[in-house]
């Protein structure tokens, strides 16, 4: 029997960006899904395991550092990366709440970012 592929999951209310990040991903060895809202994301980590979740910060309904701090809650286990076009915006505590493994810059670098993933995945 063949070893499963980590589950990354993907949240971003945008749907191009979810394109893009698929596109960039597509050739890692990870099975991708993807959420257009926190709850949405929620609900899937409730349904299944998850290895990584990357998250846009700014979305309707709840912001990612809000998503991945409930997270880090709910699934300790499941690694948490911030994806922001403003890191600076975000208070330590809530970074610290968060226990964020990451935070990446929008646009993203592909190779940091493919580099965070397998990171995430091997820890």
């Amino acid at each position: 029997m063949a070893a499963e592929r980590p589950v990354v999951l993907l949240v971003d209310d945008e749907d191009h960006i979810l394109a893009a990040l698929r596109r960039v991903l597509r050739r890692e060895p990870y099975e991708l899904i993807t959420a257009s809202n926190p709850a949405e994301a929620l609900a899937t980590l409730a349904a299944r395991p998850v290895r990584v979740v990357v998250s846009d910060q700014k979305m309707p309904g709840a912001s990612g550092i809000e998503l991945l701090r409930d997270i880090a809650a709910r699934y300790p286990a499941t690694k948490r990366v911030l994806l922001t076009g403003w890191p600076e915006e975000i208070a330590e505590p809530e970074k610290n709440a968060a226990r964020l493994d990451a935070i990446l810059q929008k646009p993203w670098d592909e190779a940091q970012l493919k580099q965070t993933i397998r990171r995430c995945v091997a820890g």
